[in-house]
């Protein structure tokens, strides 16, 4: 019998695939498109925004933090939910140019202890799991709004984006970002603040992230100095090729024998070719005729003057 895996525990396989080198059996369902040239570029995007968001939480909570990337995933945007706690802090938001909203997602306790630090509490590891109140949403939105600041200035050799916050969700089921069925980039980072570390996501539509991620992979534009080299190294390989050896062959067109005429022959028999005595040669090359001869003598050696293709004659 076959077990179907969750969605939820896609991500959670393709982890414990990366660690254990075990193989992971493929979705033809949903074919893999983020390759490994474009999540190396977004991790390298993404480095800069773990560093930039180190910082952020930091300065702001006046303890110390440290965010890491953790993953890069392809996943379906209800896979993405289902991968999430049932409540936790979305932030929701434009990404122009590119089409669709992104998310923000940060666990609910990770929000309270930020909070707690930044009103001078201690921000000890049990925090109530609640909607955020008024005051704490104030408190709290600096900090996001900071984070999406130091994500466009990562992501800007990649896509120059304007993030805009629409609004936000604490239950996953109800953040209408995508589509059930849409693909989306799911970056995984590791937030740590204090001894204690959260699963912090950033969440961005793959359709409208993959044309910039092949036009990043694309090769660079060469300088003038690099095409005047590349220009002479072609003219160098042109004339190279021109003095290479070949073997040449000069031969009469094939006759067709029957096997029986071949094992009759003995010395002194004759074979009748179906060239014409009026038709030039044929100049083979590697098994393609390019040219026609006639058969004569330079000095002591054979020769072979290459005269025009013959007409056909009905």
């Amino acid at each position: 019998m076959t077990t179907m895996a969750t969605p939820a525990a896609v991500p959670a396989r393709a982890d414990a695939s990366r660690r254990t080198g075990a193989p992971v059996g493929y979705d033809f369902r949903r074919p893999i498109q983020l390759s490994r040239e474009h999540s190396r570029i977004l991790q390298l995007s993404f480095d800069g925004f773990a560093r930039q968001a180190t910082q952020v939480f930091t300065s702001a909570l006046r303890t110390v933090c440290s965010v890491s990337m953790a993953s890069i995933d392809q996943l379906t945007y209800s896979e993405y939910v289902d991968s999430l706690d049932a409540t936790t802090y979305m932030t929701l938001c434009t990404v122009d140019p590119m089409p669709g909203r992104g998310v923000l997602e940060v666990p609910l306790p990770a929000v309270m202890s930020c909070v707690d630090h930044m009103l001078g509490g201690p921000g000890s590891d049990t925090q109530p799991l609640r909607p955020l109140t008024e005051i704490e949403t104030g408190v709290i939105s600096g900090v996001i709004a900071r984070l999406f600041s130091e994500m466009r200035y990562s992501l800007a050799g990649l896509v120059p984006i304007e993030p805009e916050i629409v609004g936000t969700e604490y239950s996953p089921q109800f953040a209408q970002a995508a589509g059930a069925a849409d693909v989306m980039v799911v970056v995984s980072l590791e937030l740590r603040i204090g001894q204690r570390a959260h699963r912090l996501t950033v969440c961005l539509p793959f359709s409208g992230l993959h044309p910039h991620l092949t036009a990043a992979a694309a090769p660079a534009p060469v300088s003038e100095r690099e095409r005047a080299q590349r220009d002479r190294a072609a003219a160098l390989l042109r004339e190279r090729f021109t003095t290479v050896p070949v073997d040449v062959t000069v031969r009469l067109r094939p006759t067709p024998v029957a096997p029986e005429v071949l094992a009759a022959l003995v010395p002194g028999g004759v074979v009748r070719l179906g060239h014409p005595a009026s038709a030039p040669l044929d100049v083979v090359v590697d098994g393609t005729t390019f040219a026609h001869a006639s058969a004569g003598a330079r000095g002591p050696r054979l020769a072979a003057l290459i005269v025009g293709e013959p007409e056909e004659t009905a």
